[in-house]
């Protein structure tokens, strides 16, 4: 699919940014003319994927290295393509990882529902990620033209 627009920005892998991230992100996505409905659960999927980058893949270190990457793309056929991609400890099974109430930090009283809330709100969402590598995670959404609930 060709690209109309891209943008792609860096940011410490910081609570503080999770709110950041999400703000930039449907900014971004406004070009395609999402639903309130849309723009909501857009907001949400990357607020999760943000967040798994800040509790699971950095464990709360604090480094140089602690950033997270975001690729946002508006796609021809009025589909926006998410990328956020961490340099973190990367996820050994990412099957179990994607299962619904699994946490890797039970400890830490975790729902283990950020890749289900993913999937629920995107058309597809893809994990790539290798053990001390870190993380990818690729979500896309078709923008629908019809908006009822504006």
């Amino acid at each position: 699919m060709k690209i109309l627009n891209e943008i792609k920005f860096t940011v410490p892998a910081d609570s503080r940014n999770e709110g950041l991230s999400r703000v930039v992100v449907s900014a971004f996505a406004a070009q395609l003319d999402p639903s309130v409905s849309e723009v909501g659960e857009i907001k949400t999927a990357v607020s999760e994927a943000v967040t798994n980058c800040i509790v699971h893949a950095y464990r709360g270190t604090s480094s140089d290295k602690s950033r997270i990457e975001i690729t946002v793309r508006a796609l021809e056929d009025n589909t926006l393509y998410i990328k956020i991609r961490d340099s973190g400890c990367g996820i050994s099974d990412i099957k179990k990882a994607m299962e619904p109430m699994y946490t890797s930090a039970p400890e830490e009283e975790r729902a283990g529902l950020g890749f289900a809330v993913m999937e629920s709100f995107m058309d597809s969402v893809t994990v790539r990620s290798t053990p001390d590598k870190g993380t990818t995670v690729i979500m896309k959404r078709k923008i629908l033209s019809d908006k009822t609930d504006t």
